[in-house]
């Protein structure tokens, strides 16, 4: 039972493998501008087409500098969904109400795009229903409740949205070595930055070399450049910069993520193990992906009840439920274990979760696979 079980999980794994970096576009242009200084307030376009231009600034309560971007989403009835990014000094800007191609993220901090669509697009937001924040691994968002500031406001900035640090986590979504880079390797930083947006994979891989090359320590640099190079196809070389990545700053989180998605990728499950532990011993609550990984990474090393345990804490900090296959992944575990009962209610809700007819046909043969082995441990 455990080798069919473990290819009917393999085939679920890889319909939609969670992406830290090939997977998502960074922000790049189109209806969201990333605004080097405080934007210009544009007028408000009328409600009862849904529609309204939001701008305003991400800060730490720390009082250190945003060095990195930070994902700014909206929370629409319990649906989450990233708008855009803050630019280099933590302003942002968006249309509320419109489809941007373009939000599909660019870090590891944001799962919501990475794992189906989670929320209807468009007009069909209504923003008095709906409140603002920014995400960003390791920290806590102020959050905003759209209809109470729109209505104190006449222009569209929401003001600014405060990250506080967790206290529980260890690891740090910004680099501390950013701080320390030189202004040469900060500029040819930046200017990768703004090549990723055109998605001019080229220019931007050779910014980002020139930036590590002036500042051989800069870990944030490091990361972009593993995930440019991802983009272009060149795992062995991405690898590469994530391991230099860590090596400059071992608390940074982000290059973990990369590493994960490459073990996952190679079906290095032992790798996978090894790489998503760390992630999470570093931060245990901003990644339900990281779960994700570490129990399919224990599901397919035979280590069950780990695999359980993962599943159950990476669906315990996924209360949007931005990753389905976590409910599969614990029906699949329960299964293992015997515990057919759970493993059925788990199976029937990621079957709530999922559209894709390939996962839903799947989990129905898990369900009647369930429903047999129930009967057989009964005689």
């Amino acid at each position: 039972m455990t080798h069919r079980l473990g290819a009917s999980l393999f085939c679920i794994l890889f319909s939609i493998v969670p992406a830290f970096s090939q997977g998502r576009k960074p922000p790049g242009p189109s209806t969201t501008t990333m605004p080097s200084r405080r934007p210009m307030d544009a007028p408000n376009t009328s409600s009862s087409r849904g529609t309204i231009f939001l701008s305003g600034k991400v800060v730490l309560a720390d009082g250190t500098s945003l060095s990195e971007p930070a994902a700014i989403q909206t929370v629409c009835k319990g649906r989450k969904r990233t708008e855009t990014y803050t630019d280099s000094h933590g302003y942002f800007s968006f249309q509320f109400g419109t489809l941007n191609p373009n939000t599909t993220a660019a870090g590891v901090d944001d799962v919501d795009s990475s794992f189906g669509d989670p929320m209807s697009r468009g007009n069909q937001r209504d923003w008095r229903d709906c409140e603002l924040q920014a995400s960003l691994a390791g920290y806590s968002s102020d959050t905003i409740q759209l209809s109470t500031k729109i209505s104190a406001l006449e222009n569209s900035d929401v003001g600014r949205i405060t990250l506080r640090r967790m206290t529980q986590v260890e690891g740090l979504a910004i680099s501390a070595t950013s701080a320390m880079a030189p202004g040469s390797a900060k500029k040819a930083f930046e200017k990768g930055r703004a090549q990723e947006q055109k998605e001019k994979w080229d220019d931007a891989e050779k910014s980002f070399a020139k930036a590590v090359q002036a500042y051989p320590n800069y870990a944030a640099a490091w990361y972009e450049l593993g995930r440019v190079q991802l983009r272009k196809q060149d795992a062995a070389a991405a690898r590469h910069s994530w391991e230099q990545s860590l090596a400059a700053d071992g608390k940074y989180v982000r290059p973990y993520g990369g590493l994960c998605q490459l073990e996952m990728q190679d079906k290095h499950w032992q790798e996978l193990s090894v790489a998503s532990d760390k992630l999470l011993a570093l931060d245990p609550v901003s990644f339900p992906e990281g779960w994700f990984w570490n129990a399919a990474a224990k599901y397919m090393l035979h280590d069950f009840s780990a695999a359980e345990k993962s599943a159950r804490q990476g669906l315990k900090i996924d209360e949007h439920h931005q990753i389905p296959k976590l409910e599969y992944l614990l029906g699949m575990a329960l299964i293992q274990e015997h515990a057919y009962q759970e493993a059925s209610e788990h199976m029937q809700q990621f079957l709530q979760l999922t559209k894709e007819p390939s996962e839903v046909q799947e989990a129905q043969k898990q369900l009647a696979e369930i429903a047999r082995f129930s009967e057989q441990s009964k005689q």
